[in-house]
């Protein structure tokens, strides 16, 4: 694919990479040794060295239970067509009338042709090396942060929210995490490149959230993380071999949906919407996404893509839905993106060989018609947001 890089200098680019690793030693060392002293220190019982959970990679036990389950997932429409219940697709549906047998699950045809050497080969033809390398780098970012949103989803379904539809919501967003992580997995290792470990950024954002209380944990997995995956789906999916993305974007639509569904019926109040503590709190989980997009400043680059462009894109999409679900930031929207569009021309200035101010907040990074209109539809709500007097 005729990839046109970005120029940057490279004295930049290469303090940037310094100084991530200075924090990210000084944290990892902070946290190991507060584990070891029961302090606590890191919570996610998950190596983004070896890209795995702890405990190793079990694939035998993920193919007799995991796999089968989804191979043997049915349908309530199929099942009792009396019901209320309407879970088939419309291909489901017209087989189902024309009585010709059942669909292969789409995810599943995506993850033979990953793992084919076809596959491998359409890679090797599209990317150079440096270009398949920075598409690892950017997607591990997103592998990592799903092995934390099945840990996240897990514990709000456990203890997070109230209700018999909105655990049913969980349960499936739980199960989607799941599927997430092992499908981007193969198709990350399909570009047989190193997998690098998550950033310090990406780390204090994945432990913060954990670590958050109660409905917070909606605001760094629904809201904060979600939306930055939600966004890089939309951006890279157009790229070959990367379109199995556009099912993984309309996946995670849902699920930063939930939180403006759930408080629509069951509203936060003034207090968990409006209080200082709680605006602090997401100020902090917001804060490391700042020097995290600097730090993929490179890899975009490679890819003739620019980082402040999708940045400024997912971050004024983000701040709109966190205030449109009642969850407030310590600076308003109105001020917060104009002065992040400061920051980001200000980096872009000092790292670009060829600069010209943009309005980089009122970028759209999102390509294609279909994924779009899925965002126009998320991020534009139609409703108040909602807060309990």
């Amino acid at each position: 694919m005729n990839l046109k890089p970005i120029e940057l200098i490279p004295d930049q680019t290469a303090r940037i990479i310094a100084k991530e690793r200075r924090v990210n030693r000084f944290m990892r060392r902070r946290d190991a040794i507060l584990e070891k002293c029961h302090l606590g220190g890191r919570k996610g019982r998950y190596d983004d060295i070896t890209f795995e959970f702890m405990g190793g990679t079990n694939d035998r036990l993920r193919k007799q239970h995991y796999d089968k389950s989804l191979r043997l997932l049915w349908k309530a429409e199929e099942q009792m067509p009396w019901s209320s219940f309407r879970d088939c697709t419309n291909n489901e549906r017209m087989l189902l009338e024309l009585a010709d047998g059942s669909l292969k699950n789409s995810e599943r045809g995506h993850l033979e042709k990953i793992k084919s050497d076809e596959f491998k080969a359409l890679l090797n033809r599209e990317y150079t090396p440096e270009q398949k390398q920075a598409i690892v780098n950017i997607l591990s970012t997103i592998g990592h942060g799903e092995a934390y949103a099945w840990m996240v989803s897990t514990e709000v379904l456990s203890s997070g929210v109230e209700g018999t539809g909105a655990r049913a919501a969980l349960t499936m967003q739980v199960m989607e995490e799941a599927k997430h992580f092992v499908v981007l997995r193969e198709l990350i290792k399909a570009f047989d490149c190193p997998v690098p470990r998550m950033s310090i950024w990406e780390y204090m954002v994945m432990e913060r959230t954990l670590k958050s209380k109660g409905l917070e944990k909606f605001f760094g997995m629904n809201v904060l993380i979600e939306g930055f995956a939600l966004n890089l789906f939309g951006l890279l999916s157009v790229l070959p071999g990367l379109e199995v993305l556009r099912l993984f974007h309309l996946d995670e639509s849902r699920h930063t949906a939930l939180p403006s569904n759930y408080f629509s019926e069951k509203p936060m109040t003034r207090r968990q919407s409006k209080g200082l503590l709680a605006r602090i709190r997401r100020g902090l989980l917001l804060a490391p996404t700042l020097p995290l997009m600097t730090y993929f400043e490179r890899d975009f680059a490679v890819l003739g893509l620019d980082i402040y462009d999708f940045a400024g894109s997912m971050f004024r999409k983000v701040v709109h839905l966190s205030e449109r679900v009642g969850f407030e930031l310590p600076i308003p929207g109105s001020k917060l993106l104009p002065l992040v569009n400061v920051m980001f021309n200000k980096r872009a200035k000092q790292t670009r060989k060829s600069y010209a101010r943009k309005d980089y907040h009122l970028a759209e990074t999102t390509q294609g018609v279909t994924e779009l209109a899925i965002e126009a539809e998320v991020f534009e709500l139609n409703q108040p947001a909602a807060i309990a007097s």
